[in-house]
């Protein structure tokens, strides 16, 4: 069975970091999501999404992302059942976070600006962020070149040559 889902949508409030009693991090937040189509009056609808996040993956939110940013949610979708404090039955849908990146660059946060087709930025653990995904990354020092080695290697250039093909 597949149970994966991928969001991209800006924050409605700035994440809730808290413990559990077993001190995991777990964080807390929604997002707005426009939906790919437009009501009659020509306007688009959206959903708020509610998001839960543990452990490093709740650290990193925490403390990168605020109200109004662009994020991007790969995890799965989870129900709870639980009972309100006048005993009533209710039920939750949200988002478990396996994954979450940044959905704009630095630069567009700053500039106020978005790139809407970037899916890019940041994976959870680092990485480098390419506000146009299309274009190579910038070099801030030579690549380094990798020769082939001289005397007895077991490597060998092939040719180019495809001679005869056995299909």
């Amino acid at each position: 069975m597949l149970n994966k889902a991928i969001l991209m949508g800006r924050l409605t409030r700035d994440p809730e970091l808290r413990y559990t009693q077993s001190n995991i991090p777990v964080v807390t937040f929604s997002i707005a999501v426009d939906r790919n189509y437009s009501n009659n009056g020509g306007e688009r609808q959206t959903d708020f999404i509610d998001i839960v996040a543990w452990r490093r993956t709740a650290e990193f939110v925490s403390q990168w992302f605020t109200k109004g940013q662009m994020i991007v949610v790969v995890g799965s979708i989870q129900s709870r059942r639980w009972q309100d404090k006048n005993g009533n039955n209710r039920t939750s849908i949200e988002v478990v976070a396996d994954e979450v990146q940044f959905g704009e660059s630095k630069r567009s946060r700053e500039s106020g600006g978005s790139y809407p087709n970037n899916n890019g930025g940041y994976p959870q653990n680092g990485g480098y962020q390419n506000p146009n995904p299309y274009a190579a990354p910038q070099q801030s020092a030579p690549a380094p070149s990798f020769d082939m080695p001289a005397g007895n290697s077991d490597f060998a250039e092939i040719s180019d040559d495809d001679g005869e093909v056995p299909f």
